[in-house]
């Protein structure tokens, strides 16, 4: 009895040692999951299923090897693919019709433009919708690399202090050759619907008939695709090519006008829009359509300091192509492009599970789904009860070494305290044998 006790003692000291001796191993594992022998102890029933107060246990047995999940540190790389989870939830992954789930998140972009782990499965994620929403299914995420669309200009503002002390021009009539015709001028480029630039210039001319308003002139030269720039279509290409600003006594705008006289804006107080219908730029630029582009003075002041720009802006921009990618705490994947813009591409999708010790490892810091764990609860990141992504690091193994090494030493000393009852045991049995 005591041998088969013992022999009991020794299997499972040698389980123990194992999964420690795993749990070793997978120290620099990403996205590792110690695990635990657990074990429970066998006592003989009697016929009845009863055990009596005389009854000795007849051994130990390994109940289960459970791997528990509890976050590992945050190593950071730089590598925006390389994702870390700061609390619960599992990346997806896709091997063929079989999700995989992980918490190791070192990613990369296949030559096909997917998102991939280390072993070529394909990360999960929402994608994006040009709503600006996402997709309510999970999908392969996929960055697309072509160009990103031109975007024509729509509106520019212009945000500059005209100098109350000026003076109006000697020479008359308006020329935008001759500098003694303006005071001041201010260039923006704005983009047409095939990403072409153009340079639009505004020309400010103080008027004589009275200190607080003056009249811009505007006009755009355009550049064809050979880089050639031709001259400066003023006015032209324009129509119209000019408006009136007033200013009050504390140097705020109080009417603009538009070409024909006719206030630019139904609000003289809200002097936004002085509409300007680009129509003849650059016939070699492929744009086919006129260009209807607003200009907006709102920010433009007329105090007695020198003249300065102190803002332009405008919403167009040029094609351009994918060169890096961006992942936001709430996973969302934005594409950086040539011509300075971003856009989210997609999401990354996290499960969880009721019982996550219930899932089946497969190897590679994996697992899947099992009747034990439950169904999968797929959502944002963030949302719920899931983690934040962590871009630009990676969860280590949450295995602690220190505390291993002392489980395996006293596994040692559970290995020979068994053998020994097996020696005991073997004496004992060896001096009843002596008996004559």
């Amino acid at each position: 009895m005591s041998f088969r006790t013992a022999l009991t003692g020794l299997n499972a000291a040698n389980a123990d040692l194992g999964v420690i001796s795993n749990n070793i191993a997978n120290n620099n594992t990403t996205g590792f999951k110690q695990s635990r022998a657990e074990f429970g102890d066998i006592f003989s029933l009697s016929d009845l299923g009863t055990s009596t107060r005389r009854s000795i246990g007849t051994g130990v047995k390994l109940n289960a090897v459970t791997q528990q999940f509890k976050q590992g540190n945050l190593d950071t790389t730089g590598n925006p693919l390389d994702l870390g989870l700061d609390g619960e939830g599992l990346f997806m992954l896709k091997d063929g019709d079989v999700t995989v789930y992980t918490r190791a998140g070192g990613f990369g972009i296949d030559k096909d433009g997917y998102i991939v782990n280390n072993t070529g499965l394909r990360l999960q994620g929402f994608t994006a919708l040009d709503n600006g929403g996402f997709t309510a299914e999970t999908n392969d995420i996929y960055l697309d690399t072509k160009q990103n669309d031109a975007q024509a200009t729509t509106k520019t503002q212009f945000g500059v202090n005209l100098n109350a002390e000026s003076s109006s021009p000697t020479i008359t009539p308006f020329d935008y050759k001759n500098p003694n015709s303006f005071n001041y001028s201010t260039s923006s480029t704005f983009y047409d619907s095939q990403g072409s630039s153009h340079t639009l210039t505004v020309y400010f001319v103080k008027d004589s008939t009275g200190p607080n308003s003056w009249t811009l002139y505007y006009g755009a030269d355009g550049k064809n695709p050979l880089g050639e720039t031709g001259p400066p279509a003023v006015p032209p290409a324009i129509t119209p090519n000019s408006a009136t600003i007033t200013f009050d006594t504390n140097g705020q705008i109080v009417k603009t006008l538009d070409h024909d006289g006719n206030p630019a804006t139904p609000n003289i107080f809200d002097p936004i829009d002085i509409a300007v219908n680009l129509t003849a730029l650059d016939p070699n630029s492929g744009a086919t359509t006129p260009l209807n582009m607003s200009l907006d003075f709102t920010g433009t002041t007329q105090f007695g300091s020198p003249f300065s720009t102190n803002s332009v802006t405008q919403d167009g921009f040029a094609s351009g192509r994918l060169v890096g990618v961006d992942v936001g705490e709430d996973g969302t994947i934005f594409g950086r492009y040539s011509n300075g813009q971003s856009k989210a591409l997609a999401m990354v999708a996290l499960a969880n599970f009721r019982n996550t010790q219930g899932l089946s490892p497969i190897g590679d810091s994996s697992w899947v789904q099992t009747a034990a764990a439950g169904e999968a609860i797929i959502g944002q990141p963030g949302t719920s009860s899931l983690g934040l992504v962590r871009s630009g690091a990676l969860e280590l193994s949450n295995v602690e070494l220190t505390e291993q090494l002392v489980k395996m030493i006293s596994a040692q000393r559970n290995f020979q305290a068994n053998a020994q009852v097996i020696s005991t045991a073997d004496q004992m049995t060896q001096t009843l044998l002596q008996i004559r």
